[in-house]
């Protein structure tokens, strides 16, 4: 009953009741997972929003300029900031959090730091969870702000429906370096402290490469927007972009087809997880394992055919 009651204070928008939820995500508490079951059905609406881009872009002033574009438009925000985490003690700053600290007394912004915690891609390893928990409290829109660390940070485009890679003047040939990661998952692309000498020259860049680029399969040209953040300037085109890129996903069925994808993968992941935990929690307790370890230590064995006669016994059982 008490998960239960925590559960409908969830899909009320409980506030309190949905950062206890991902704290317990975060633990991999089996009560939050058990609760993240439950609100599965009230899921699926979310409009989610990656804005990623490399360090001093002007990311979190972009967001924080949304989040107050949308609240005008009587929109509930919710955002996951992802900080990077200390590789040697693991904690994080935190500090989009302070950025955005003007949000932090209205009931319709909700606002999560994470930590990546050593998990690649620009993004922490409960992003996913925490998205579902906000798309369940029925929150309009989710952005999320990746931890900003070059043109590897792709995973964003598995998880938001629209991807945002800003970029800035004066990167040099960064822009050409977009070229081997973020030039492929940008669904629009913003300059932003477009005040700079240079602005107009990256912009040229931008629209250049989106040219050479290869066509994909959606008619959906990517647009190329220039923003001056830290006074407002570009917000308003930036955020009816945003919303015109829904309107097309919803219109074309790709909104839907995201969704799926997006789950296909949660759910790829999650069994590719739960059955390497448990080949080797088995193995623990298996004489044929020690020696197979023994022969790997001695080079009797490479790891590829280890990993083969491994699998091989346990799908054999």
């Amino acid at each position: 009953m008490k998960m239960q009651n925590l559960v409908q204070k969830i899909i009320d928008g409980n506030q309190l009741a949905g950062a206890r939820l991902i704290r317990l995500l975060e633990e991999e508490d089996s009560a939050g997972i058990a609760m993240l079951k439950h609100l599965y059905p009230h899921t699926g609406q979310a409009f989610v929003i990656g804005v990623t881009g490399p360090p001093g872009s002007g990311k979190s002033t972009l967001v924080n300029c949304l989040i107050g574009e949308f609240r005008q438009r009587d929109m509930l925000v919710a955002v996951v900031a992802i900080d990077p985490s200390s590789p040697i003690s693991g904690g994080a700053l935190l500090g989009d959090r302070i950025r955005m600290r003007r949000h932090a007394k209205d009931d319709g912004v909700f606002i999560r730091s994470m930590a990546t915690r050593g998990h690649l891609g620009g993004l922490s390893k409960t992003t996913r969870e925490t998205v579902l928990v906000f798309d369940a409290m029925g929150y309009d829109v989710v952005i999320i702000e990746t931890v900003g660390v070059g043109q590897d940070e792709v995973e964003i485009a598995q998880f938001a429906h629209t991807t945002a890679v800003v970029s800035l003047p004066g990167m040099g040939d960064d822009i050409q370096a977009m070229k081997a990661g973020l030039l492929e998952i940008g669904d629009l692309f913003i300059v932003n402290k477009a005040d700079h000498p240079g602005a107009d020259d990256v912009v040229e860049q931008l629209q250049a490469m989106l040219d050479l680029a290869k066509k994909s399969e959606s008619d959906w040209r990517p647009p190329v927007i220039k923003t001056v953040a830290v006074n407002n300037g570009g917000i308003v085109e930036l955020a009816d972009t945003l919303w015109g890129h829904r309107r097309y996903l919803l219109d074309s069925g790709y909104f839907s087809e995201h969704n799926y994808k997006w789950e296909y993968h949660f759910f790829r992941q999650l069994v590719m997880e739960m059955v390497t935990d448990r080949i080797f929690d088995n193995a623990q307790v298996s004489p044929s394992f020690a020696k197979l370890l023994d022969d790997l230590k001695a080079r009797k064995i490479d790891p590829i055919s280890a990993a083969e006669k491994m699998l091989h016994t346990f799908l054999t059982q």
